[in-house]
């Protein structure tokens, strides 16, 4: 009896739920969503995460009309009725579900929830705002905050630090991200991939930076992917994939990737040079390594893996040193808003000048592991300046040992050390990377 099954929960439940375990919990997205899919249906798992991103996605602006709309706020135990008109709300305004439908299917959510009195109050807001939705979103949209759903403290900082390009930024960070692959040149190449991919009618466009990159024009689950189990085809953003290639790692290279997980560009180290010496993938949390380990596992590769906190090189390292290291840094991550929406909820501003420490820490620890003439390639997923070129800036007035490398390509901003992509730009996430040579 202890063991009775869940009741499944609709895919617009679920996405309730979801909102209240980020907005309320402060839980990410990456732990709520695989813990919620267990108990939906499978026909209505695309639902739920379409909605469950589009809700966390416009969450300020579908917040504030709410806010108009209802008379006084919920108690704080029938929150999940403030919720709930979010997810109506979505529908409404981004998704092409009938709005009868859409009103009808979220008013009977107030019925499995036992809160049947809500369910005039949610009719009501939800027809209120068909009615005078045109006035209520121009209303909406006369603010930057609700009209581009972003905290005010990171609109001030984008802002600041990108005056021309700050709008294109919001827009781009509200877009739903393309999915593209990194084809393992070792098995095939993009010609032969593509004819696969053509055979099973998904559709692609090749890249004009890379090599090994290819651009589905619509997402697919990874198991629709030819070869994805055998190791041929990796998910990975254009941007990230260039980790890899400016790093540049020769025959009998001891390489290090720091902050490894979950492993991708561990993998891609080691499809660019499958004859490296060595290839050291360290992580501080076990479960992160585990998702490396299954990374190669897949792959067919072998690397060092370990749990560890790489800014405590006495408790993991051997005293032999690298001849390529990757830090690939602890960041803000407002560069990947559009792969991950619970950033713009969850971020403060405050947490920035945490990470900046930590990213100090480590490329100051990490350098004294880096031989003679060796290279280390700083990366972060941000756009924030003080974590990128101001970081760079501070390092190589610190250092006495230590050589900028030019980054010369086609793709992203040069800015004053190192090389910023924006979010959007080519159809890439936001990224940032400078190399540095030890003289």
């Amino acid at each position: 009896m202890g063991n009775a099954k869940k009741k499944p929960l609709s895919a617009r439940q679920a996405t309730m739920q979801a909102i209240k375990l980020v907005v309320d919990k402060h839980q990410s997205l990456a732990t709520v969503l695989p813990e919620l899919s267990k108990n939906i249906k499978l026909n209505e798992q695309a639902l739920f995460q379409e909605m469950t991103y589009g809700c966390l996605r416009w969450f300020l602006k579908l917040d504030a009309i709410v806010n108009k709309l209802v008379k006084k706020p919920f108690k704080e135990r029938d929150r999940e009725i403030h919720f709930l008109l979010i997810v109506g709300l979505y529908q409404l305004i981004y998704m092409r579900i009938p709005a009868h439908a859409a009103v009808d299917e979220t008013v009977k959510i107030t019925n499995k929830i036992g809160k049947k009195w809500a369910a005039g109050v949610a009719n009501a807001v939800l027809r209120n705002f068909q009615r005078e939705q045109e006035n209520i979103l121009e209303e909406i949209n006369g603010e930057y905050i609700t009209a581009y759903a972003h905290p005010e403290w990171l609109i001030d900082l984008l802002k600041q630090s990108w005056p021309e390009n700050w709008e294109t930024i919001l827009q781009a960070n509200n877009e739903r991200p393309p999915m593209t692959l990194r084809v393992n040149l070792l098995k095939t190449d993009c010609d032969n991939y593509g004819k696969q991919l053509v055979e099973k009618n998904i559709s692609y466009k090749t890249s004009t930076f890379n090599e090994s990159a290819l651009t589905l024009d619509n997402p697919v689950n990874v198991d629709q992917l030819p070869g994805f189990f055998d190791g041929f085809v990796s998910v990975q953003d254009q941007a990230a994939q260039f980790a890899a290639i400016l790093l540049a790692c020769k025959k009998d290279h001891r390489i290090l990737d720091a902050c490894a997980a979950p492993g991708g560009k561990t993998g891609h180290i080691i499809e660019t040079c499958p004859d490296a010496k060595t290839v050291v993938a360290i992580d501080n949390v076990e479960n992160r390594i585990q998702l490396v380990r299954e990374n190669m596992t897949r792959l067919g590769f072998k690397a060092e893996l370990i749990t560890a906190d790489a800014s405590q090189p006495e408790k993991w390292w051997d005293k032999k040193l690298f001849d390529r290291i990757l830090l690939d840094a602890p960041c803000s991550a407002t560069g990947v808003i559009r792969r991950h929406p619970d950033i713009k909820l969850l971020r403060q501003e405050e947490d920035i000048k945490q990470l900046v420490k930590t990213q100090e820490t480590l490329l100051k620890t990490l350098w004294d592991l880096l031989a003679p003439d060796g290279l280390l390639v700083y990366a972060t997923c941000s756009i924030l300046p003080d974590e990128n070129e101001n970081q760079i800036a501070r390092f190589l007035d610190s250092c006495n040992d230590v050589q900028e490398q030019n980054i010369d390509v086609e793709w992203g901003k040069k800015v004053s050390h190192g090389r910023q992509i924006l979010p959007g730009e080519h159809g890439m996430d936001g990224f940032y990377y400078a190399c540095l040579r030890k003289v």
